[in-house]
């Protein structure tokens, strides 16, 4: 099935975006070249039949892989027969050390349990709610890049400022200890030192055998668990007194399995808040640093988003408004998705179509290849985001764009992530048009457990609308209801 998109005016009129990415592989390559590639960029590594065939399998260095590009089989891993599938060891061995046993790195009843607890606190109403304290980050940044007006702003490290600073009004709204800076370079410091696939995971070699990579990962690993410590120990008084504000923090604490009426352990708490901060935070900041890439490439695109944006007024914005910056917002998820790949490790043997899946291989679904595939996208490399939007979405196969995942380990932070996106985006357009330099590093995506932008961005700023100097609004406490 092919997701067609509609283009207001004739394709040979219109110029699409097509943000360079390496090339796809013709020949396969060596075990040691293969690895080397690995390890540098993993997503170097695809090659042509992976973008063009919905199931490719062989044996390579990591054993057997079944790489999985068909939407019904996509339905058929992550929903119907997803029992027979667990998350792989190579991903545990990695994440697990320095995110704990939380929701991305818990099985079976664990997880089950802690999914079920934290359902409530991510349903929409509650997301919904939390809509001030993204508008009160948004507006406090678009202030900041309007005084930046003429100079040269570090685009990526933006991104990362302000979505660090909703994490700090929706979860833990008393702030953080220290400076919220040195929490955002932890971050990427720790997914820089275990992104890289070390040959020793590939192997299976056993985990008492160090690994390079989360040696160096190790240091912030810790100033996360002791950030955290300190703030749910804070916490945990103010709701014995009954002074606690109601953020997702308090929200965590008392939380309630609907089955068991069992909460959360301390540990469990703590896993999940790390998570939360390090792959919450570091998806959404590196999703609005390719969508404002990509306008600052595309006129066509970036004129719509101001007319939007411009249209809906001063003041807070809504994400039911901003339809045009939900497509954008989509799109660039589509071309570079948070999550570049989804890995299972099958339990029992079990078959894909015509392909057979050994007890213990590894299936791979991956968001990069998936979104980019020849037979499911039209221009599967250009960037329009009209394709997101009315009947065009519509004829989008669920299970061919997946930039949170599918079945029952779908992100849980899905909606908060898009409606915070969609609400910074609207900020930084009504505040300020980037240019992209001419001198501007090649905009290589870097898998590094996300897809970041290897050499980040720096675009030149241009201030626009009205948007206020000083006067900075009031802290709003994050609220847990419509």
């Amino acid at each position: 099935m092919t997701a067609t998109i509609a283009i207001d005016t004739p394709a040979s009129a219109v110029a699409r975006f097509r943000p360079p990415v390496p090339a796809p592989r013709r020949t396969a390559m060596g075990l040691f070249a293969f690895l080397k590639a690995a390890r540098q960029n993993p997503i170097t590594t695809w090659m042509e039949d992976h973008f063009t065939a919905p199931v490719v399998a062989g044996d390579g260095a990591m054993g057997r892989i079944t790489v999985v590009s068909d939407p019904a089989l996509i339905r058929y891993l992550l929903v119907e027969n997803v029992g027979n599938y667990r998350k792989d060891d190579l991903q545990r061995r990695v994440l697990a050390p320095g995110l704990g046993n939380g929701l991305l790195s818990a099985e079976g009843d664990a997880w089950k349990l802690q999914r079920r607890t934290l359902a409530p606190i991510f349903s929409a109403r509650t997301v919904q709610g939390f809509s001030d304290a993204m508008n009160a980050s948004g507006a406090k940044l678009a202030r900041r890049l309007a005084r930046r007006d003429g100079t040269r702003v570090d685009v990526a490290l933006e991104m990362t400022r302000v979505t660090l600073d909703v994490l700090e009004r929706t979860i833990f709204t008393q702030g953080l200890p220290g400076d919220p800076d040195a929490l955002g370079r932890a971050i990427t410091r720790f997914l820089e030192a275990v992104g890289p696939i070390d040959p020793l995971d590939v192997f299976g070699v056993p985990d008492f055998v160090p690994r390079l990579g989360r040696l160096r990962a190790r240091p912030a690993g810790r100033y996360f668990a002791e950030v955290v410590e300190a703030l749910i120990a804070r916490r945990k008084a103010q709701v014995a007194a009954g002074g606690a504000p109601q953020d997702l923090m308090t929200l965590l604490l008392a939380a309630q399995d609907p089955e068991t009426g069992k909460g959360l352990t301390d540990l469990e708490v703590q896993a999940n808040i790390i998570t939360f901060i390090a792959a919450g935070h570091e998806t959404t900041a590196n999703a609005l640093t390719w969508a404002l890439y990509c306008l600052a490439k595309d006129d066509a695109a970036r004129e719509r988003l101001e007319a939007e944006v411009d249209a809906a007024g001063e003041g807070d914005f809504a994400l039911d408004t901003l339809p045009f910056a939900k497509a954008v917002m989509e799109e660039a998820m589509r071309l570079f998705p948070p999550v570049p790949f989804l890995s299972r490790q099958a339990i029992r043997d079990d078959r894909l179509g015509r392909i057979k899946v050994p007890r213990g291989s590894m299936v791979l679904v991956a968001p990069y290849v998936l979104h980019r595939h020849r037979t499911l996208w039209d221009d599967p490399d250009a960037f329009v985001p009209e394709r997101f939007l009315g009947a065009n979405r519509d004829a989008i196969p669920r299970f061919a764009y997946l930039p949170f995942g599918a079945g029952p380990r779908v992100c849980i932070g899905q909606s908060f992530s898009v409606q915070e996106a969609v609400i910074v985006l609207a900020h930084v357009v009504r505040a300020v048009r980037f240019r992209m330099p001419d001198d501007h590093p090649p905009m290589t995506p870097l898998h590094r457990v996300t897809l970041r932008p290897e050499h980040g961005l720096r675009m030149d700023a241009t201030r626009r609308g009205q948007t206020p100097l000083s006067a900075a609004r009031p802290r709003p406490s994050a609220r847990a209801g419509g």
